[in-house]
């Protein structure tokens, strides 16, 4: 196993890595709505979605991966009324390849961000 760090993406708040790859697959932990200096993203869903997925290529990335080489990814949001605007959002991300994928409803999301999305990916 490897773990994947990277300063382009925000640290973890808890005791857990960025991500893990293990052999030629990569396992992201979920990503919200955070900057790489720790501070939630101002604005509404459509913001947040757009952070959420600039930390998953900033982890991608760093293990050697790409939105082109995830295999499943994982969404769960604070509101189901949002998934039509989360949706619009992940489709600008995987427009041609598209990901198998699951979209839950949570209660509450760490900080109380409206999202959070993790990833598993095949490694180049």
């Amino acid at each position: 196993m490897r773990i994947v760090s990277t300063d382009k993406a925000p640290a973890a708040i808890g005791p857990y890595s960025q991500g893990i790859i293990v052999n030629n697959m990569f396992y992201s932990s979920g990503q919200i709505p955070l900057t790489p200096e720790g501070t939630i993203v101002s604005g509404g869903v459509v913001e947040q979605t757009h952070q959420v997925f600039q930390n998953l290529k900033a982890v991608l990335e760093e293990a050697g991966a790409s939105f082109e080489s995830v295999v499943k990814a994982t969404v769960f949001i604070k509101n189901m009324d949002d998934f039509a605007t989360i949706n619009e959002v992940y489709g600008e991300y995987f427009s041609v390849h598209k990901p198998a994928r699951s979209c839950v409803e949570v209660a509450r999301l760490p900080k109380d961000v409206l999202l959070e999305i993790e990833v598993i990916a095949l490694v180049k």
